[in-house]
């Protein structure tokens, strides 16, 4: 019974904050006193989801892994189908007009599918840097912030410990030094010292085998621990603070318009094979 309880409430959790990764099911859950905030805890976290998947009583698509992927160019059966894929993904350019260029920056791959339907609906790039971004990586971006004739904004989302932090201050570092004639704007959003008390964030200890870590403090917080729908809204909320009060209305009436455009032109196309 306490096990299907529990299983009962971490469907809850997930069904509210979705999608979701495991680790931050996990840490709502020590919230919740629903396991303890140890690896026995992950564990029984992670042993609950697969169970409940197996069983047909979790849906796949409500946890969030960003981790595994596929390599397969898209192909057709027709023109009118590759018409139809295009109509159905068609976007405009949200910010060919805007007077500012931002980009947010993840330090773990494992949550890019928590954040990306909120940069993905203002077409803003997310850059998944994996702690610390690779000098290869580093130049690509900043050569093209480089190039810009708008300020760059970065934002950047990592776990407060002296690894994360300390990640994110190379990236800005390298970007500035790769992107020189740039004008640049680094901002860590998350996670920061207030959100830790202001939020009320589940913590651990910070490592002491981290190199960085004299000087730091004793409490590390993981990006993971912050509450899915609180995140994506730190995200929302900062993209928005770009982007005139309108303007994103604005231009999703138009786009949908053209996309309707695009699928009367397959209607036409596929009339003239019948005749």
């Amino acid at each position: 019974m306490e096990v299907e309880a529990r299983r009962a409430a971490l469907l809850d959790i997930i069904e509210a904050g979705r999608p979701m990764t495991v680790r931050q099911v996990f840490y709502q859950a020590t919230v919740r006193g629903l396991v303890e905030k140890a690896e026995s805890g992950y564990a029984k976290v992670q042993t609950d989801l697969t169970v409940m998947r197996r069983a047909g009583e979790l849906p796949y698509d409500w946890l969030a892994d960003n981790t595994r992927w596929q390599r397969k160019p898209d192909t057709f059966d027709s023109v009118e189908d590759a018409l139809r894929e295009t109509a159905h993904f068609y976007r405009k350019n949200l910010w060919r007009d805007a007077d500012s260029y931002v980009e947010v920056w993840l330090e773990k791959d494992a949550l890019a599918g928590v954040i990306y339907p909120v940069t993905s609906m203002y077409d803003v790039p997310l850059m998944v840097a994996r702690g610390y971004a690779s000098l290869s990586f580093l130049y690509y971006a900043a050569e093209y912030i480089n190039d810009l004739d708008v300020p760059a904004y970065i934002y950047h989302l990592g776990d407060f410990d002296p690894s994360g932090v300390n990640a994110g201050e190379k990236i800005e570092e390298t970007l500035r030094e790769l992107a020189p004639d740039a004008d640049i704007y680094f901002e860590r959003i998350a996670v920061t010292p207030e959100q830790i008390d202001s939020w009320d964030l589940p913590t651990r200890p910070t490592k002491a085998s981290d190199t960085r870590s004299k000087n730091f403090g004793n409490i590390s917080v993981e990006l993971d621990a912050i509450e899915p729908n609180r995140l994506r809204s730190l995200v929302q909320e900062t993209l928005e603070q770009h982007l005139p009060q309108d303007q994103f209305a604005i231009l999703k009436a138009a786009e949908e318009s053209e996309r309707e455009i695009i699928t009367r032109l397959v209607g036409k196309i596929a009339q003239k094979r019948l005749r």
